[in-house]
């Protein structure tokens, strides 16, 4: 059976072997990881960061963090998922998404913001976000290197932006 709860401190060998099967993550992506997740631990109850788990009766299938985004009324930032190479294409990573989205709504978040890279190697990650429901809506060329631009995704998860904009003013 597959069960998606939040994460606890058993299930952070699996996450982070996780993470390293992810070909696409670089070392200091696995780091940052690791990173996250040790901050989850030591704040369990108090940490910025929340870790969501995917996992069947043996091995972790997915992991999600995210967290508020400082300085923000309602915003959050998906700072990761990841699905197993062997069970992706199967709804995991949908059914993560998904869980991320209820839990910032039960905390009062309105908007979830995804970065994330802008290579080759990336396309099928961005194609997921926009399937799921998230525009870009920005592109910082040559942002993580030359060559890596940042791609910034957003998804009102009420459907709107609640920001009142000025009328535009004719030249």
């Amino acid at each position: 059976m597959i069960e998606i709860y939040a994460a606890r401190p058993g299930d952070g060998p699996g996450i982070l072997e996780l993470a390293s099967r992810i070909d696409i993550f670089n070392s200091a992506e696995k780091a940052c990881v690791q990173e996250l997740w040790n901050e989850y631990l030591s704040k369990q109850t108090a940490s910025d960061y929340n870790f969501l788990v995917c996992r069947d009766s043996e091995r972790v299938l997915g992991f999600a963090c995210y967290g508020p985004h400082p300085l923000t009324r309602s915003a959050y930032d998906l700072h990761w998922i990841a699905v197993h190479p062997e069970v992706q294409g199967k709804g995991i990573g949908r059914a993560l998404l998904e869980c991320v989205e209820a839990g910032v709504q039960i905390a009062g978040g309105t908007l979830l913001v995804i970065e994330t890279s802008g290579t080759p190697d990336y396309q099928a990650t961005r194609r997921f976000y926009e399937a799921c429901g998230y525009q870009c809506q920005a592109i910082i060329h040559d942002f993580y290197a030359d060559g890596d631009d940042l791609v910034i995704f957003a998804k009102y998860l009420n459907g709107h932006s609640t920001a009142v904009r000025p009328a535009q003013h004719a030249a």
